[in-house]
């Protein structure tokens, strides 16, 4: 992810729990990230996606991006909890299935798991836009992308300056 991020953003810098020979090992959630970063994108373990969010939205200047399965979006706690306080700007479902393979990436994977990005932009407004991602991976996949021995990171901080990754 961060790999590909850096063709939309001027600065980035990367954190895992685990050493998938990209990014710094770093607990996201038992550091103090300093300075602030402007937008924190991270795909986090489903369990703590909560944690992940409230911890990155206290340090993120502009925004958070969270890549989650879709059924984060579901479920009572987690409304009281978290969406009637900080509603998402938008919540942008992939039309076709994403397979995750973790610590690696493999073209030949399938699922049947639908994922999301739910994006938080400060300030927060009262009201969520539901977009969807078009069936896009055959025609954004590149051979490297295999080459790489993995891009995973369960979280990536972006610095300043950044393209929309949305197409607005």
């Amino acid at each position: 992810m961060a790999r590909t991020l850096e063709e939309y953003f001027s600065s980035v810098t990367a954190y895992d729990i685990h050493d998938y020979g990209y990014s710094e090992k770093r607990n996201f959630l038992a550091t103090d990230v300093s300075p602030k970063y402007d937008w924190i994108i991270t795909n986090p373990p489903f369990r703590l996606a909560e944690d992940f969010f409230l911890h990155a939205h206290g340090i993120a200047n502009i925004g958070v991006a969270l890549l989650v399965r879709t059924v984060f979006i579901e479920g009572v706690g987690r409304l009281n909890r978290m969406f009637s306080k900080f509603p998402p700007t938008v919540v942008a479902q992939f039309s076709e299935r994403v397979p995750m393979v973790r610590g690696r990436v493999d073209p030949k994977a399938s699922t049947a798991t639908g994922y999301a990005w739910v994006v938080w932009q400060k300030p927060l407004k009262t009201s969520t836009e539901l977009k969807w991602i078009p069936q896009c991976r055959k025609k954004m996949e590149q051979p490297s992308d295999y080459i790489i021995k993995s891009q995973a990171s369960e979280l990536l901080v972006v610095a300043p300056e950044q393209n929309d990754l949305f197409g607005e």
